[in-house]
Parts: structure tokens; C-alpha cells; sequence
């Protein structure tokens, strides 16, 4: 039996595992309440205040209601609640599972660097779906009125 493979390892892979599974947590709390407060029922939560000012979907508006879904694994809804943040769940649950597998395994963890060309590419992108949901042509990436 090698040393890596000794119950005595365990304590180790585990307090490298505390970090990704307190994100993990810091997560799921959250999520658990969108999951049994519905936001698709009025008055649970604030209404998007740029929506308010301009009468313009943000970026996050419907994500709630994409969490929500997402939770109950209606794909197709959380989607179109708001196909940008299921992008962006998709994408930080990869890194995530890089993350904890690189603790698990002793490996580095993943790095993702936040330069200005992927600063300017992410605005870019947000101004784009903003623009795109508001306009009648983009009508399918707005959520539905509650």
C-alpha cells in the first residue's frame, strides 16, 4: 500500500476540499431558498430597479426565476428566463468541479485571469444581450412579465 492511498491521506484531501465545498455551501444556501420561494409569485421579491427606472430588462433579470427553474429541471424555462446566466452556471460549474478536483487530487487549481481584453469581451457581451433582449427581435431572451 502506498503512502497517497493510506487512510492517513484522507485528512489532508479533505482540508483542501475546504475551500471548494464553502463555496460550494455558500451557494446552495441561497439556491435552496429561490428553489422553495417561488419568484414567479408576486411579492417575494424587489422588483429589478433598472427595469423600474427604464422599463429595460437588465442582465439579471430573471435569473431568480432561471435559478428557480433550473432547480426543478425545467431547462427550457430557465432559458428563457435568462439564457445568460445559464451560460455563466454552466461555465462556473465547470471550473468548479476543475477546482475541486485539483484540491481532491493535489493538483493546481484552476486560474482564470480577468485581463482587460476578457474585461472589455464580458461587458461587451452584457451590453449586447441588454440591447438584444429589449429590442422586438430579441423578445424570446426576455423573461415573461409576472
Amino acid at each position: 500500500m502506498t503512502a497517497s492511498s493510506t487512510p492517513a491521506g484522507a485528512p489532508a484531501a479533505l482540508r483542501r476540499l475546504v475551500r471548494p465545498l464553502t463555496a460550494l455551501a455558500a451557494t446552495a444556501v441561497p439556491t435552496l431558498f429561490v428553489a422553495t420561494v417561488d419568484p414567479n409569485s408576486p411579492g417575494h421579491y424587489p422588483t429589478c430597479p433598472f427595469l423600474q427606472a427604464t422599463g429595460w430588462w437588465c442582465p439579471g433579470c430573471g435569473g431568480l426565476r432561471c435559478v428557480h427553474a433550473l432547480t426543478r429541471g425545467e431547462l427550457d424555462q430557465a432559458m428563457h428566463d435568462n439564457l445568460l446566466a445559464v451560460v455563466l452556471f454552466g461555465v462556473l460549474g465547470v471550473l468548479w468541479v476543475r477546482w475541486a478536483w485539483a484540491a481532491l487530487t493535489g493538483g493546481r487549481p484552476p486560474r482564470v485571469e480577468m485581463g482587460r481584453g476578457r474585461l472589455v469581451g464580458l461587458v461587451l457581451v452584457l451590453l449586447v444581450f441588454t440591447v438584444l433582449r429589449n429590442l422586438p427581435a430579441g423578445a424570446g431572451l426576455a423573461p415573461p412579465l409576472v
